[in-house]
């Protein structure tokens, strides 16, 4: 396991911090992620790393942009060290999606694929349960 994990995972109340998925709902443990990227230039240490479930981990990859498909510009992505997750986006009670409120969002989620069929499919049943948001 990842040294950074335990404090990580407290600072993010275990919970995706792109997706606001539910570890408890994984069979695996979250995944500690550098916000920026070592393949950019950055270091390992707390302030760089985020906890992430493997599906945004997978995604995000080493990028740090995503596609405003409105403009259909390069945004950069959500910075959960720098960024407020409540100003960038909100959860659709009725479909689960979860929206855009800024150009940061709009890429965040299409670079993470955050709506895709599964996730909506696998958050219907965190609610079922309690779980989500």
């Amino acid at each position: 396991m990842n040294p950074f994990y335990p404090k990580v995972a407290e600072r993010a109340g275990k919970i995706c911090e792109y997706c606001r998925a539910p570890e408890i709902a994984s069979n695996f443990s979250f995944e500690v992620e550098h916000i920026i990227p070592r393949s950019h230039g950055s270091e390992t240490k707390l302030e760089n790393l985020a906890l992430a479930c493997r599906s945004c981990n997978i995604f995000k990859s080493n990028c740090l942009n995503g596609i405003d498909d409105e403009g259909r510009e390069t945004r950069t992505l959500f910075h959960p060290r720098q960024d407020i997750w409540q100003r960038h986006f909100r959860v659709n009670f009725e479909t689960l999606e979860i929206e855009s409120l800024t150009e940061i969002g709009r890429g965040t989620i299409n670079r993470l694929r955050l709506n895709n069929p599964l996730q909506i499919r696998a958050r219907q049943q965190w609610q079922r349960l309690g779980l989500f948001p």
